[in-house]
């Protein structure tokens, strides 16, 4: 196999995604995605090969080395197709309808890289798959025979190609919802069905939902605590125990980093044991809200730690020196997966004491045989601190201390390593997910250094991707580029929200309107209700989807409804709620044949059915704290709480005539309903009572 010569410079040279630039120097005649790649295929009548992948990919990684680097197989493609390369973060439209294509095709679920072929007139795919070898091993023909085969085929049998073709179009569009019915009732009852499904695939001997390669599925676990929330507690703990279960799991896992913090994508055993090592923002994100919302929920420290960790873990590894928070962290160093993650016996022992090392080796499992690759250990907790203290005979506390400064001495070592690459674009929509993370854990663990983050953040999407009132999907080095998507706004609206509840600056809210406003004017389906995933102005696609169930990510639709209900009850909105009324009812059906498929509409039809209580808290800075951390004391996942100074200026909406009637005056709401505005404290506690979960109920 030849190696990649740097005289070879396709197109790729101009792009800012690291995906691309890594890909630049290939022989392959790569394109982006762009007008004059799809011109060329339909003025030449080839078909498109089209790559997705992204950065912290490692079959990607496999794939670029065997096949993209070598002059032969390069040769081949450049000879028989059009061959486009598309960053997946960057471009989540083609990346989502290609999958979904996949999966219609070949009747299981793709993956990446994916490699499709498409038809060069309407971009139509007529076969694809995910990563195939250079040469033929694993069950798998090699590449090169897959490209002349498909060539082949698309010069001899056009009209069968153009008849299936038509039957995938075809299929997208019976995907769509239907018209809502007139006089559809959106009930509990998928709420209630959802739990049933939860437990039914639930994992009872190491928590979460099915088999290897195991995920986290967040979007599962905030579902679990929020219906032990909405159901009293006490009465659904096994709604809650499968959610501490899963958690206490992972954080004990390896598929959380115990040294340095964080979390990798998943598992690839169902234990959390040996995790894929890459390390995405939006699963970190999702988790430290999560990990955050257990700690009030439960009081269990060891959710407050990993909160903490991951939340420092985010500002020193994933944040810029501008504020945005970067994409991902490559699960390879010097070229092999997990390099710098794992340990040998000798290493540690090297670094550290002798009593740490004795107590280390309990606690992480150095006395059991090495679980990567036969001679490494990656570090998970196979003996809590009170185990190795009955063990050993130390004290508790003494064993506590010796794991803490085991594990700086570890993370100072591992420091000195070769760092694994890190994808440093900026994606507003992960953006958005972790401004509301970084927020929301700020608030309920007392951090207003993760606040502080959460500010910068946004400060930067508003500098550098929002512009003449829309919004960009990504930044690198500063360039913003690519029309936004629906997770765009859907998640930094929900991210704003959250960001004013844990600290009030005036105009914050104002810029939640604003791209709510934009959400509706250009992403609204006006006849059918919910909302598109691409712009009405977007570039013709062959599918534009409207996405309804949760992935990696929470369903855009679910967290567009949700944050709009929210904004209509605080600022007395009502075209808000009717939008968000409208997609719930739009994609009901969806919801109802599949509910625990679709978590993140679920917390929108449970606040549809059951308001939100929203407080709004008027006074003077200095007096407000003591009412702010009353509202916040316990597990409340349908109350939003806004502290606003008495000098702030330009409320929009409801929240102008909301003000001082002495030194703290509280407005508290749930839906359309309020009660008179309380200036005691103690009167406040009555209507807090029945919204909230008293910690280890």
């Amino acid at each position: 196999m030849s190696s990649v010569s740097s005289s070879h410079t396709n197109r790729l040279i101009d792009e800012t995604s690291p995906y691309l630039l890594q890909h630049a120097h290939n022989p392959v005649d790569w394109f982006p995605w762009c007008v004059e790649a799809l011109e060329k295929a339909r003025r030449e009548d080839k078909p498109i090969l089209l790559s997705i992948g992204y950065s912290a990919c490692h079959w990607c990684h496999v794939m670029e080395h065997e096949s993209f680097e070598d002059e032969e197989v390069a040769g081949v493609m450049n000879a028989l197709y059009v061959c486009i390369k598309v960053d997946r973060e960057e471009r989540p439209d083609l990346d989502r309808i290609y999958q979904l294509a996949h999966q219609m095709l070949v009747q299981r679920p793709g993956g990446w890289p994916l490699n499709m072929f498409l038809a060069p007139d309407d971009h139509t795919p007529f076969f694809g798959g995910t990563y195939f070898p250079r040469t033929t091993r694993y069950g798998m023909p090699a590449f090169t025979d897959i490209l002349q085969r498909v060539a082949s085929y698309y010069r001899e049998h056009r009209d069968q190609i153009g008849a299936q073709n038509a039957a995938v179009r075809d299929a997208f569009r019976r995907i769509e919802p239907d018209v809502t019915e007139p006089g559809l009732l959106v009930g509990p009852e998928p709420l209630a069905a959802a739990r049933r499904e939860l437990e039914e695939h639930f994992d009872p001997r190491d928590g979460g939902w099915g088999g290897a390669p195991k995920f986290p599925h967040p979007t599962s676990i905030e579902r679990c605590l929020r219906h032990w929330a909405v159901n009293a507690g006490a009465m659904d703990r096994g709604a809650l125990d499968m959610a501490r279960h899963t958690l206490q799991a992972m954080a004990c896992g390896g598929i959380y980093d115990q040294i340095g913090g964080g979390f990798c994508r998943y598992s690839v055993d169902e234990h959390w044991m040996i995790p894929h090592f890459e390390k995405m923002l939006y699963d970190n994100a999702q988790l430290l809200t999560l990990y955050s919302d257990a700690a009030i929920a439960t009081g269990d420290t060891l959710f407050w730690r990993v909160a903490t960790e991951t939340a420092e873990w985010i500002m020193r590894e994933m944040q810029s020196v501008e504020g945005g928070y970067y994409s991902t962290i490559d699960a390879d160093s010097q070229g092999h997966e997990g390099k710098f993650y794992v340990w040998t016996k000798e290493a540690l022992q090297a670094i550290l004491n002798d009593d740490e090392y004795r107590v280390i080796a309990l606690h992480f499992g150095l006395d059991r045989e090495a679980n990567f690759e036969n001679e490494f250990w990656h570090l998970h907790v196979c003996k809590t601190g009170a185990e190795i203290s009955s063990t050993l005979g130390i004290q508790e506390d003494r064993v506590n201390t010796l794991i803490e400064s085991a594990r700086h001495r570890i993370f100072a070592a591992r420091e000195q390593r070769v760092r694994p690459g890190r994808d440093e674009k900026i994606l507003t929509a992960w953006n958005g997910l972790t401004i509301k993370a970084m927020a929301h854990a700020g608030r309920f663990l007392g951090r207003s250094d993760f606040i502080d983050s959460a500010q910068r953040a946004l400060d930067f999407v508003r500098a550098h991707q929002w512009k003449d009132g829309r919004l960009l999907a990504v930044s690198k080095d500063g360039r913003g580029r690519l029309n936004a998507y629906l997770d765009d706004y859907a998640f930094l609206i929900d991210g704003t929200l959250e960001l004013a509840q844990a600290r009030w600056r005036d105009g914050d809210l104002a810029f939640a309107l604003e791209l709510s406003e934009t959400l509706l004017d250009h992403y609204e389906d006006k006849r059918q209700g919910a909302f598109f995933f691409t712009a009405d102005d977007h570039e013709s696609l062959i599918h534009r989807p409207k996405p309804a169930s949760d992935d990696a990510t929470p369903s855009g639709n679910g967290i567009a409804a949700l944050a709009l209900l929210r904004l209509g009850h605080i600022l007395g909105e009502t075209h808000f709620l009717e939008a968000a009324e409208n997609a719930i009812r739009a994609l009901y059906p969806k919801i109802a044949r599949y509910p625990s498929g679709h978590n993140a509409l679920l917390a929108a039809v449970e606040e549809y059915l059951y308001p939100t209580q929203t407080i709004v808290l008027r006074g003077s800075e200095d007096v407000l704290k003591p009412w702010v951390e009353r509202c916040q004391r316990r597990y409340a996942p349908r109350r939003i709480v806004l502290a606003i100074p008495d000098t702030a200026e330009g409320l929009p909406g409801a929240l102008a005539s909301r003000i001082a009637r002495g030194s703290v005056t509280a407005y508290v709401c749930t839906g359309h309903t309020c009660s008179e505005p309380v200036t005691e404290l103690a009167s406040l506690e009555p209507l807090l009572a029945g919204s909230e979960i008293q910690a280890g109920a």
